[in-house]
């Protein structure tokens, strides 16, 4: 287990604080299902991977859900769409981080950015047909899906919402790390001192 600096977990606490409150200004998309919400909380999960490695982002990631969960509740009554989102946050920001920790530039960071939008949006698509759809049918006591109305959601709605909320946080996160690029180099190079 990865032991953090004291200035390590107050910087992961207000991350996760700052995570929580942009996973609270979510918001839908026109064309995707009402329960698919746009929000921008993986960012500050993928600026503590970045400072302080991939422990500190998925601590973020998994902070973040745990207070949203005893703040808002869940429909189901157990955290089966805060565990749909913690999963989905860590497979975008650990990608992310791998790559980019090989290819430091700018460019490399949008391929980092465009691999963990990929790998979020179809290993959630194959979790949410195995794992997240039926757990949700089950908690709320609603007839399971069959596989084929499983699969027409998960195309037509769940692989392309993550498609573009992936495109969305990649956008609003390169407009940030340009301008924040040396910041964190800097930070890298303070944790590791």
């Amino acid at each position: 287990m990865k032991k953090f600096s004291v200035k390590a977990m107050v910087s992961i606490g207000m991350l996760s604080s700052i995570s929580y409150v942009l996973m609270l200004l979510n918001f839908p998309l026109p064309p995707f299902p009402k329960f698919l919400m746009v929000d921008f909380s993986d960012i500050p999960a993928l600026i503590a991977a970045l400072i302080f490695g991939p422990a500190a982002g998925i601590l973020v990631e998994f902070l973040k859900n745990t207070l949203d969960y005893f703040m808002t509740g869940s429909d189901t009554g157990v955290p089966v769409g805060h565990a749909a989102n913690f999963v989905a946050g860590v497979l975008f920001i650990l990608p992310t981080y791998y790559i980019y920790q090989r290819m430091k530039s700018n460019r490399g960071m949008t391929f980092a950015l465009v691999a963990g939008t990929v790998s979020m949006a179809i290993l959630m698509s194959v979790l949410n047909y195995y794992v997240f759809l039926p757990a949700y049918t089950l908690f709320l006591n609603m007839p399971a899906m069959s596989g084929p109305e499983a699969r027409a959601m998960i195309v037509a709605g769940i692989l392309p919402f993550n498609f573009v909320k992936g495109i969305l946080m990649s956008v609003i996160f390169m407009l940030m790390f340009t301008r924040m690029k040396t910041w964190i180099e800097r930070q890298q190079t303070l944790k590791s001192a």
